[in-house]
């Protein structure tokens, strides 16, 4: 398979993962306490070039759905000329083996909570801040997913090499649930 079709395809099970959903009146949800979805992103929490600290956002979740075993978090935005569904997004927060009973991130994850994959640049582990050049305006899309098992494909700690494709694909068939945010910087 080529990388193309590849990324195309662990684009597409992302987006479909989006669509899947407990019932109405005790849907999985996902908020922040600092950010409205879509909204734009507070000062504070942007990079530090932008005046802000670049921690991460607060995130609560509630009604994790029956049957889920860990959960996982993407934070991602298309740069112009990328398509979804056909591109890899730029990646800005990867987590995984967060522990199901888990129901809030705290401004910056001070307990580093679950595992972090590479940031947007692959030159370090951990969160990306925002940093949307001057003048320009960017969504960014915050993802909850909770999982059937753990991503065992995925390292047990902070990994370099866990970038977009390598955590789609180690997540994909594990999908029971999932809620996002989306904000604007």
């Amino acid at each position: 398979m080529t990388s193309v079709i590849r990324h195309a395809l662990a684009s597409c099970v992302a987006c479909f993962a989006l669509s899947v959903t407990a019932t109405a009146q005790d849907a999985f949800a996902l908020t922040s306490p600092a950010i409205a979805d879509g909204g734009d992103l507070p000062d504070d929490l942007k990079c530090i070039r932008d005046g802000g600290d670049g921690l991460t956002p607060p995130l609560e979740w509630a009604n994790t759905p029956e049957g889920t075993e860990s959960l996982a978090l993407i934070m991602h935005h298309y740069p112009q000329g990328r398509a979804e569904g056909v591109d890899v997004p730029s990646q800005y927060w990867l987590l995984w083996n967060v522990p199901a009973e888990t129901e809030t991130l705290p401004r910056g994850n001070p307990a580093s909570v679950g595992d972090e994959g590479s940031d947007k640049d692959a030159r370090h582990i951990g969160y990306t801040p925002p940093c949307s050049p001057p003048g320009s305006r960017h969504e960014y899309t915050i993802t909850l997913y909770a999982l059937n098992s753990p991503a065992d494909t995925l390292p047990a700690g902070d990994s370099i090499n866990v970038d977009w494709t390598v955590m789609t694909e180690a997540i994909e068939n594990k999908i029971i649930g999932s809620s996002s945010i989306s904000f604007w910087n």
